[in-house]
C-alpha cells in the first residue's frame, strides 16, 4: 500500500509542477483537468506524508525502548508512545484503505430524483408529497439548489410522481442510497375505523449526464407540444408550452409542463431525458450495477422495501443495514437524513473494503 502512496504522491507533485507551466496556463481544459485530479488525490496525499511521519517516529521510540543503555525512565516513555504510535499508524492506515477505494465518478455530479406512488392510492400519492418536503429540507440543509422538472399533482395535496433537479456539492453521493421502495404505515385521514394502511413509494436517483457522458441524435426524437393541465397559474390550457420528448430507439418518455416558456420545459425535458439515458447506458455497460440497481428500486410493491416509515410507532427502519431511529415526525419535518445516509455510505465502504482487502 505504501508504494500505491508513494506513487500518488510523486503524481501530486507532478501535477503540482504542471500546474505553474505558461502552456497549461493558457490552456482552460487541460488546468481544469489536472487541478480536478491534484483536488481528488490531495486527501490521499495527506495521509500518505503524516503516515510516513507517524511510522518514522515509531520505529524511533521502538528503538529507544529496546535500547539497554537507555536510561530506564526514557525507555518507558518511549513505550507509552510505541502503543500510542501503533494504534494511530493503524488508522492511518485504514484512512488511506478507504481512500484508495475506487470512487464512483458520477459521486460530485448533480442529480435528478423521481419519485413515484406505488401500491396504495392516494395515500401513496400524499406520501410521494412527504417524501418530496422532506428531501427539499434535507437539500436546504446541504445548500443545494431544487427545481421541479415535472410532476402530477392529485388534486388533494398528493403527487402521483415529481421528478425533481438537485444541484451541488456531492449530491449523488449523498443520495444514492435513497433509490428504492420506501414503504409508509399510518392510519390514513379518510380511514374512520383507524386501521392502518401500508403504502409504498418508489424512489430513483439519477446522476445528472453531462454533455461528454451522452450524446443524442435528435433524428432519435419525437417530440410534442400539448397544454398545460392541473394547477400552475394563468397559462393553464391556453398555450401548448408542455412539453413531451419520446427516444423512439428505447422507448424512454419524459414531459415537462413546469414552466411557462415552451423552451424552458424543453430544455427541462431533454436534462430529464440525458439523465435516464445515460442511466440505462451504465446498466448495459454493467450488468452487475444494474440488477442490484434494479433490486433497490422495485416494483413498488408494499412486499419491497428498502426503508419503513411506521407512524404509529414512530419509526423509520433501514432494512438494509437494520437501523432503526424512534423519531420519525422529526426527521420529515427537519429533512435531517444525515445519520441514516452517514451510516449507509459507511456501510457500503466496509463491503468495498473488505471487497478490496480479499483481492
Amino acid at each position: 500500500m505504501l508504494d500505491k502512496l508513494a506513487r500518488i504522491a510523486d503524481r501530486f507533485e507532478e501535477i503540482t509542477a504542471l500546474l505553474s507551466q505558461p502552456e497549461v496556463l493558457s490552456d482552460s481544459r487541460r488546468y481544469q483537468s489536472l487541478s480536478k485530479e491534484q483536488a481528488k488525490i490531495a486527501s490521499l496525499v495527506s495521509v500518505f506524508h503524516e503516515l510516513r511521519v507517524k511510522q518514522k517516529e515509531l520505529e524511533e521510540n521502538i528503538e529507544i525502548s529496546r535500547d539497554p543503555e537507555e536510561d530506564p525512565e526514557m525507555r518507558e516513555m518511549a513505550k507509552e508512545e510505541v502503543l500510542k504510535l501503533k494504534k494511530e499508524v493503524s488508522q492511518l492506515q485504514n484512512e488511506a484503505k478507504i481512500l484508495l477505494i475506487p470512487k464512483n465518478p458520477d459521486d460530485e455530479k448533480n442529480t435528478i430524483l423521481e419519485i413515484r406512488a406505488g401500491t396504495g392510492g392516494d395515500e401513496a400519492a400524499l406520501f410521494v408529497a412527504d417524501l418530496y418536503r422532506m428531501y427539499l429540507k434535507f437539500a436546504e440543509q446541504n445548500r443545494w439548489r431544487v427545481e421541479v422538472m415535472s410532476s402530477s399533482p392529485t388534486g388533494i395535496g398528493g403527487f402521483k410522481e415529481i421528478v425533481i433537479s438537485i444541484e451541488g456539492k456531492n449530491v449523488y453521493s449523498r443520495l444514492k442510497f435513497e433509490a428504492g421502495t420506501h414503504r409508509v404505515q399510518r392510519v390514513p385521514q379518510t380511514e374512520t375505523q383507524g386501521r392502518v394502511h401500508t403504502s409504498a413509494v418508489t424512489v430513483a436517483v439519477l446522476p445528472e449526464a453531462e454533455d461528454v457522458d451522452i450524446e443524442i441524435n435528435i433524428n432519435d426524437l419525437k417530440i410534442d407540444t400539448y397544454r398545460s393541465q392541473g394547477a400552475g397559474g394563468q397559462h393553464v390550457n391556453t398555450t401548448d408550452s408542455a412539453i413531451r420528448i419520446t427516444h423512439n430507439p428505447t422507448g424512454i418518455v419524459v414531459t415537462c409542463q413546469e414552466e411557462r416558456s415552451q423552451l424552458k420545459n424543453k430544455n427541462k425535458a431533454m436534462k430529464h431525458l440525458k439523465a435516464k439515458l445515460y442511466e440505462a447506458q451504465l446498466e448495459a455497460v454493467m450488468s452487475e450495477e444494474a440488477e442490484m440497481r434494479k433490486s433497490m428500486v422495485g416494483s413498488g410493491d408494499r412486499s419491497e422495501r428498502i426503508r419503513t416509515y411506521n407512524y404509529p410507532q414512530g419509526r423509520v427502519t433501514d432494512h438494509r443495514i437494520g437501523l432503526t431511529l424512534y423519531r420519525l415526525e422529526e426527521l420529515m419535518n427537519s429533512g435531517d437524513l444525515d445519520e441514516i445516509v452517514d451510516s449507509l455510505t459507511a456501510h457500503f465502504q466496509a463491503e468495498l473494503l473488505d471487497k478490496q482487502n480479499a483481492i
